[in-house]
């Protein structure tokens, strides 16, 4: 989903969970959701000198299974190795992957898209419309086991639901391979934004025979993986790095200047500071302490993201069950300090579910934070007050509560400040629980948590990749909240207004009301921004807002 673009660092993603990118959250930052300004991509400067591109990243990825992705990590390079049907382009723009062009039926419902024929994968064999068929049934079969499948795919594709709850076979799926080159698929409804879901990489293809024959062990090694985008994974180191090399057999290879790209697995910041300036590689995300160190250089840069960090909170906890309890960790936390000490990026505080400068109007132009406006305030006296009464409706006077952080330096300084402002409560102890990024998304997806700091990044342009997450039972909601008046909100959104844009919009903005002010699911922390350095010579680097970070398919390297 996310990408995120949340996505995408800072501090920030060294501690939540982006699955994934986003967006889907993932929980990691620094590299893990990096997004942030991407080197000059204009003028008409031409490559020279070797085109290798060094970069870092604070966690391993989990898995390069496109049906079991769900992190930013993986999203990204997923991205780089595989074309679907569209991918992201300039300014976050589709543009064509495997799909030439396609056509939609009068009613939105029916989209036909026609393929190259000159597509394949890194093992010779064409890209046809029978591997898009294959990955998104797999990804909504529910042997599969996938979380973005059914999530992504769920009241978007004709009975993508019903597949997922085991109803009817996977066969029953609205996608079809008309011929090699020419794949349908039949939505549940119009869906506006179905042209940038297809460059998310849940719908990435998949050659079914090579899936088939590698069993469990697909996508956990780089033999045991195809390309058809424009790099190939040539080796995957585990906790430690991995390279990517041109794909010399790809479509648009003329078009792919950069012949290596190399990522290391670097979690303390101070190391990938030295690493950048003893030019080792190429790009380095700054935490708070290194911003005001390198603020005046001309390597310098800050771009915001749509990625949103927040406290998520397990309903499923006695104390946490109560509405008063969660609204009183919302007020406790100081989140312009928490920008200003623990960031210093250019991160801005949070005030909803839909973070700024992402989805605007129809009629008005308006951006949908400002018309909300800020949605949680810091108040630490009516945070106190709230917290007792929850305490006294629960029959409590002191509770522990596990807050679950992750392991990398910029992770561990944040969980820590953290657990300082919500034991400002009267009798409550909070237990940082550091683990792995790998182990974090395991965790969230079984709730083993009671406090968790998560972050997302959109999976498309739309409120509705963020707000849909907390409807009863969503494949990333993970926290217990059910609200039948706000699944109602977002199921009329997207059914009986899905071609009323005004009223669509009206009643997110409601929607996150409900969520935030009056249910307080969630605890919004900040939305992020990357203070980073770039070296000079790489050109053609393109932020997204969605899915992969960054787009490296024109990026090149100019007299290094």
């Amino acid at each position: 989903m996310k990408k995120t673009n949340w996505l995408l660092l800072v501090l920030a993603l060294a501690l939540s969970m982006f699955l994934a990118a986003c967006s889907g959250g993932s929980d990691e930052s620094s590299d893990s959701a990096d997004s942030g300004d991407s080197s000059d991509t204009e003028g008409s400067s031409e490559a020279s000198g070797e085109q290798v591109l060094s970069l870092m990243d604070t966690a391993d990825i989990p898995t390069m299974d496109a049906s079991l992705a769900t992190d930013a990590v993986a999203f990204q390079w997923l991205g780089s190795t595989t074309d679907g049907l569209y991918r992201l382009g300039e300014n976050g723009q589709p543009e064509p992957g495997v799909a030439k062009e396609h056509e939609v039926s009068e009613d939105g419902l029916t989209w036909t898209f026609t393929l190259r024929e000159d597509a394949v994968w890194s093992n010779g064999d064409p890209v046809t419309a029978n591997d898009f068929v294959y990955a998104w049934q797999r990804a909504v079969n529910p042997d599969t086991g996938s979380e973005y499948g059914p999530y992504m795919m769920g009241g978007v594709i004709a009975n993508a639901t019903a597949v997922a709850d085991g109803e009817v076979p996977p066969e029953e799926l609205g996608v079809k391979a008309v011929d090699d080159y020419t794949f349908e698929v039949t939505l549940e409804k119009p869906i506006p934004y179905f042209e940038s879901m297809t460059t998310f990489g849940t719908f990435l293809p998949m050659n079914e025979k090579f899936v088939e024959d590698k069993g469990e062990q697909y996508a956990l090694e780089s033999e045991n993986l195809l390309s058809n985008g424009p790099f190939v994974m040539t080796e995957w180191s585990h906790g430690e790095g991995w390279k990517l090399e041109k794909n010399e057999d790809y479509w648009d290879a003329e078009n792919v200047q950069l012949e290596e790209i190399n990522v290391k697995v670097v979690k303390e910041t101070a190391t990938g500071v030295n690493l950048y300036d003893t030019g080792e590689v190429d790009r380095v995300n700054l935490t708070s302490e290194f911003v005001d160190q390198y603020r005046t250089s001309d390597e310098f840069s800050v771009k915001e993201e749509p990625t949103l960090f927040y406290l998520k909170m397990n309903q499923e906890s006695d104390m946490l069950s109560n509405v008063k309890a969660r609204q009183a960790v919302q007020m406790v936390i100081d989140r312009q300090s928490m920008i200003d000490v623990i960031l210093n990026n250019g991160s801005v505080p949070a005030g909803g579910d839909v973070p700024g400068n992402f989805a605007k109007h129809p009629e008005t132009e308006e951006d949908f934070r400002e018309i909300n406006g800020e949605l949680v305030e810091t108040n630490v006296e009516e945070a106190k007050k709230l917290w007792n009464e929850a305490k006294e409706e629960e029959g409590m006077d002191s509770v522990e509560l596990e807050y679950l952080g992750g392991d990398t330096e910029t992770a561990l300084e944040m969980d820590a400040y953290l657990k300082d402002q919500l034991e400002q409560l009267e009798g409550l102890t909070v237990k940082v629980t550091s683990v792995p990024f790998k182990e974090r998304i395991e965790r969230d997806k079984n709730m083993e948590y009671d406090f968790q700091n998560a972050g997302w990044g959109p999976d498309y342009i739309d409120p509705n990749t963020f707000l849909n997450m907390w409807v009863t039972d969503g494949g990333n909601n993970h926290t217990g909240y059910s609200s039948e008046a706000y699944d109602g909100m977002i199921e009329k959104a997207n059914n009986e207004l899905a071609q009323e844009p005004v009223e669509r919009f009206e009643t997110f903005l409601e929607a996150e009301k409900l969520l935030i002010q009056e249910d307080a699911v969630l605890a919004p922390l900040y939305q992020r921004a990357q203070a980073q350095l770039w070296k000079p010579y790489v050109k053609g680097v393109m932020a997204q807002p969605m899915g992969p970070d960054y787009t490296y398919k024109y990026a090149y390297i100019e007299g290094k």
